[in-house]
């Protein structure tokens, strides 16, 4: 495995040239959790992923980049007033979604590690008026959040991108409240990853060389104090990935999963 830190840089350079195209009006570019060339496809990316027509329409466009491999805000059973956590809220887009849910008397927390993504997420906020959504710089190893604090954190394909997956999982249980619940989407390994797979910076910033095996996931979020853990891959995982990889079968590898838990 590469070293961790040319892995985040490679990351972060990559996510930095997606924001930066988006902001621009140029679309997403290819490669990335199901980045896509157009708004078109961006949208067919989204609706594939479990998104409706409407969460499309309901919040700024250029939030949405056709990146993650679900739906978290499906998945989390939002309640009004609840404080939401967003581990790597790219453009804000389930960030805004998440609003809709909790209301003027909830709050968003969204934390990413590329600037130029924060700075498409508060200029979404700022143009749309919205005022209890917060989006900070930080890596989700070393979360920029008090403890204690959070109802809910949703995430959409961004831990299988993280070079230290345990760290994550202890920190989403440091700043959940007991009974906080955890509700993500995100890529995971079905099977042992080919060496080449695994050594890919392409396909690591793509969602897919850096993906734990579904139970090591288990074992981590167990070791952390998580209970009443599910881990269920989405039925329409194969459709998700063949848009992403056009040869390769990483489908025969790793699969998207929603994963829940509750502290």
């Amino acid at each position: 495995m590469k070293e961790k830190e040319e892995i985040r840089e490679a990351i972060q350079k990559r996510y930095a040239q997606i924001a930066i195209s988006n902001s621009e009006g140029g679309g997403c570019c290819d490669g990335g959790c199901s980045c896509n060339s157009s708004q078109t496809d961006v949208n067919k990316a989204s609706l594939i992923m479990g998104y409706l027509k409407e969460d499309l329409s309901s919040v700024p466009s250029d939030s949405n980049m056709g990146l993650g491999c679900g739906n978290p805000t499906a998945l989390a059973a939002l309640r009004e007033g609840e404080t939401v956590l967003d581990l790597g809220s790219g453009g804000g887009f389930d960030c805004f979604l998440a609003r809709r849910q909790i209301g003027e008397t909830g709050y968003v927390i969204g934390v990413d590690m590329t600037p130029e993504m924060l700075r498409l997420a508060r200029q979404n906020a700022k143009i749309s008026g919205y005022t209890n959504i917060d989006f900070r710089l930080g890596e989700i190893e070393h979360l920029p959040v008090a403890d204690l604090s959070v109802d809910v954190i949703i995430s959409n394909c961004v831990i299988n991108l993280s070079p230290d997956k345990e760290q994550v999982y202890k920190e989403a249980y440091r700043v959940l409240k007991p009974g906080g619940r955890l509700s993500i989407s995100d890529i995971v390994a079905t099977a042992e990853l080919p060496e080449e797979i695994k050594q890919d910076l392409t396909l690591m910033a793509g969602c897919v060389a850096g993906a734990e095996y579904v139970e090591n996931i288990r074992a981590m979020m167990e070791s952390v104090g998580f209970k009443n853990i599910i881990l269920k891959p989405k039925d329409n995982s194969k459709v998700i990935l063949e848009s992403w990889v056009e040869d390769g079968n990483v489908e025969d590898f790793v699969a998207s999963y929603y994963i829940e838990a509750i502290k």
